[in-house]
């Protein structure tokens, strides 16, 4: 088996279809195998799949497990050399497959290969990008990046994933690992439920020695990418949660406690921004975003970051209901 793909689902109904409509239609040369693991959807979805496409393997979780622990499941029971992680949302153009799998053998010294990522309109769409940092995020909470390209975020300057090239990471959308690598690291790190699984993995990754390379070759369509998306506080908490743990893990408390004042700065900057835009042209969202900001700001302000990791403590303020809304 040359390739394991893995699809992490729940309630995805809406776009697996199309997903493994387009992997089954576009991938011609490989032995490979689809496996979806299956994160407790209500919605059919894998009645459709096992109706419709009767040889992909369903491993069935009962729960939402979260991005990293759905995903090992699935990495578990993979039989390829190669497993790639693919979200539903995607839409596999034809070839993409072999083409990613012919430039990882031309490059053995490699250990995770990412792809080139569209958005629905057929434009670029941000994949592959730096690690993040203390000073990177610093840029990104001042708005930095806007005012010089002296400054950077967290995008390669001048580079639209249109050359071969050496990457920090590559999102978790699309990215391929050596089965054998992947399966000695030990998968995603099962701390994370939701952000910084592929970050930390293709640390890891590079850690053990090696790299991660792009190819422009090998392209797909990413659904999910475009919009600015919806702004409950859990999942926005715990992209703070996911962040304190990676910044722990990977430069220790001081770290993590910095990254505790650069979080409650870029909170302030943008509650004044958008407080200033809501002034000038009141709108429902703007005001829902500002209410989420207000309870994250207060989760950040009450909570010690080690702490937490160390031991799991967090603040238990009283809930308050935003509800999700989009944009």
């Amino acid at each position: 088996m040359k390739l394991s793909v893995v699809i992490i689902c729940w309630n995805d109904l809406r776009v697996i279809r199309d997903c493994l409509r387009s992997i089954y239609a576009g991938t011609h040369a490989i032995d490979f195998e689809v496996i979806i693991s299956d994160n407790g959807s209500v919605d059919d979805s894998i009645e459709f799949v096992r109706k419709h496409y009767p040889q992909v393997r369903v491993v069935e979780n009962q729960q939402n497990l979260g991005f990293a622990r759905g995903n090992n499941a699935g990495i578990r029971a993979s039989r390829g050399e190669y497993v790639l992680i693919l979200n539903p949302d995607t839409i596999i153009h034809d070839g993409a497959f072999e083409r990613l799998i012919e430039f990882a053998e031309r490059h053995p010294e490699a250990g995770a290969f990412g792809c080139r990522v569209l958005n629905p309109d057929g434009t670029y769409q941000v994949s592959a990008r730096l690690f993040p940092t203390i000073w990177r995020y610093w840029v990104s909470a001042l708005g930095l990046s806007k005012l010089s390209s002296f400054f950077v975020y967290e995008e390669y300057p001048r580079w639209r994933g249109d050359t071969e090239r050496s990457v920090d990471w590559q999102s978790g959308c699309c990215v391929m690992f050596r089965a054998d690598l992947l399966k000695n690291l030990g998968g995603f790190d099962e701390q994370f439920f939701y952000h910084f699984e592929e970050v930390d993995l293709c640390r890891r990754v590079w850690n053990a020695g090696r790299p991660i390379l792009f190819t422009p070759e090998a392209v797909i369509t990413h659904l999910g990418g475009q919009s600015v998306g919806r702004f409950p506080v859990r999942f926005e908490i715990e992209k703070h949660r996911s962040r304190y743990r990676y910044f722990y893990k990977h430069f220790g408390a001081r770290a993590a406690r910095r990254c505790r004042r650069l979080s409650i700065a870029k909170i302030r900057v943008r509650q004044l921004g958008y407080g200033l835009l809501n002034k000038l042209k009141p709108a429902e969202t703007i005001q829902r975003r500002l209410d989420m900001y207000r309870e994250v700001l207060r989760w950040n302000k009450a909570i010690d970051p080690v702490d937490f990791v160390e031991r799991g403590e967090e603040p238990r303020l009283e809930q308050t209901s935003v509800p999700q809304v989009s944009i």
